[in-house]
């Protein structure tokens, strides 16, 4: 998984690929060069020649249902990188009264009883 500012990308790679191949992949989503991308696990800087093992990422720390997180920062107009910056997940709204269970429900309807005749 990976996040810049409000925005999150999942992609699958293999341990064996390259943070250069990601950065490919990255491209292929946001149209933005692999060299105006830098790419980040908590505070460090990844390197592109680098494998995605290498960094951490393995089968055992990056699943599907529990994806690894890495920050995503583009080079500005200026040349120069822009600070990470991941905003966080926004928690849904509570729920409207109407939506909410009131109370047991109805016991007469859900019965199990039977009755002979």
């Amino acid at each position: 998984m990976v996040r810049r500012q409000k925005s999150t990308l999942f992609t699958d790679c293999k341990e064996t690929n390259t943070v250069l191949d990601l950065k490919k992949i990255i491209d292929g989503i946001t149209k933005v060069s692999p060299e105006d991308q830098r790419l980040f696990k908590g505070d460090e800087i990844l390197e592109d020649s680098k494998l995605l093992s290498d960094c951490g990422f393995t089968t055992a720390t990056a699943r599907a249902q529990d994806p690894a997180l890495l920050g995503l920062a583009f080079r500005g107009e200026d040349g120069e990188f822009e600070a990470l910056n991941i905003a966080p997940l926004t928690q849904p709204p509570d729920l409207p009264e109407v939506m909410k269970q009131r109370g047991e429900p109805n016991s007469d309807v859900n019965s199990d009883q039977s009755t002979s005749g």
